[in-house]
């Protein structure tokens, strides 16, 4: 869904990998020469946004911004896009990196978390977003970090080292900040008990920047759920955390 902006109409777009996102981004500068149409977009390896707003005159959302948006659409449609990914059934390592997210467009509303799951090469094994219907943020970034657990210890791995952009979250489950809010009490005492099921679990904080695998998935699934599909999985900016 193309969010209007002070910038000009803006959506984010999501692949499997760099290759796909470069082969969109060809596809783009095409609709871009045919529309005499040059946009404004950023890419970071698998994540494509961009933003359409016409030059002539008055910086405004016009007709011809619109018509560029739909010919995106219908590219992004007719190409491959990036949907759940599972693990190779024949591959286990034993260590992985995951980054977590969760978001709520409200806070509380409308909820998503978020999670991907790397090998130490950086290879996506797991790419999941989830709608969890209305709840807080921090309640999304709980359930990320618990979703993400869960899957590792399906795939047998025995060492994870988790990366999330909840100062808050990280700070729990180190034991740093105690757990105030009586709501998180069954989703922190869950995430400890998965840790247990593991040899050893890292937690670290990273700016929300080096976090955009995990926040892909929770827009994913938060755009999709807007959209009315239900098998979603895309920046709705989401809101700071609370006092936890």
């Amino acid at each position: 869904m193309w969010q209007e902006t002070k910038h000009g109409l803006y959506k984010q777009f999501n692949f499997e990998d760099f290759k796909h996102a470069w082969a969109f981004m060809e596809r783009v500068a095409e609709l871009a020469e045919e529309f005499q149409h040059h946009p404004r977009w950023e890419n970071e390896w698998s994540v494509v946004q961009i933003w359409l707003i016409t030059h002539e005159g008055p910086q405004r959302v016009t007709d011809k911004d619109r018509q560029m948006a739909e010919a995106i659409d219908s590219a992004y449609a007719a190409h491959p896009r990036q949907g759940e990914q599972t693990a190779d059934p024949s591959v286990h390592p034993d260590m992985v990196k995951i980054f977590s997210d969760g978001g709520s467009r409200g806070n509380p509303g409308p909820s998503a978390s978020g999670f991907v799951v790397l090998d130490m090469e950086d290879n996506v094994l797991v790419d999941k977003g989830v709608y969890l219907g209305v709840t807080t943020n921090n309640v999304a970034e709980y359930t990320g970090l618990k979703l993400a657990l869960e899957e590792c210890a399906k795939m047998g791995i025995k060492e994870v080292h988790s990366y999330m952009d909840s100062l808050l979250v990280v700070n729990q489950m180190k034991g740093i900040f105690k757990v105030k809010n009586r709501e998180l009490w069954p989703l922190h005492d869950a995430a400890v008990g998965l840790v247990k099921q593991f040899d050893h679990v890292s937690f670290k904080h990273v700016p929300r920047e080096f976090n955009k695998l995990a926040d892909a998935a929770v827009n994913r699934a938060l755009d999709d759920h807007a959209n009315g599909q239900t098998d979603g999985h895309n920046d709705a900016s989401v809101d700071t955390e609370q006092q936890g």
